[in-house]
């Protein structure tokens, strides 16, 4: 079952179960996806559709932290509840211990010449990616570098 299939399915669910911000925050979702497979003009494949997720995911993130320097506990609030609706969606995300591995083997698998943070982020990326935050990747590389 695609992600586009359970969210359609769990919004059959959250209107009948009359959960308004369930029903509003799954429709953004199917409406994001339905724009990016018009957008590309073609089915989205499972990669695609789950990129779409996250930025839907990393959309809320950042709503949360404007919303907290304004002081608007409300819409945090809101924010919150919605990214974690999303966030049900998404594949579990890599603690900070195994990513630390990954990044780890792949600076040994580079030269020594190679071992900066831009070729460690371009190997490391393709492996962690809709795994892990690219953020809290890039600063444990930061890190390991330093190491």
């Amino acid at each position: 079952m695609s992600i586009k299939e359970k969210i359609s399915a769990d919004l059959k669910d959250a209107m009948k179960a009359r959960d308004q911000v369930l029903v509003d925050t799954l429709r953004s979702a199917v409406s994001a996806l339905k724009y990016k497979a018009v957008e590309t003009g073609k089915n989205l494949s499972p990669e695609d559709e789950l990129a779409v997720i996250q930025k839907q995911v990393k959309q809320r993130v950042d709503s949360i932290n404007e919303y907290g320097k304004a002081g608007r506990a409300e819409l945090v609030e809101k924010e919150t509840r919605e990214k974690d609706i999303l966030a049900k969606y998404l594949p579990a995300q890599k603690s900070e211990d195994e990513i630390k591995q990954i990044i780890r083997g792949i600076i040994d698998s580079l030269p020594p010449e190679s071992r900066n943070q831009g070729s460690i982020m371009k190997a490391v990326m393709p492996q962690l990616k809709g795994l892990a935050d690219g953020n809290l990747v890039r600063q444990i590389v930061g890190e390991e570098i330093q190491k």
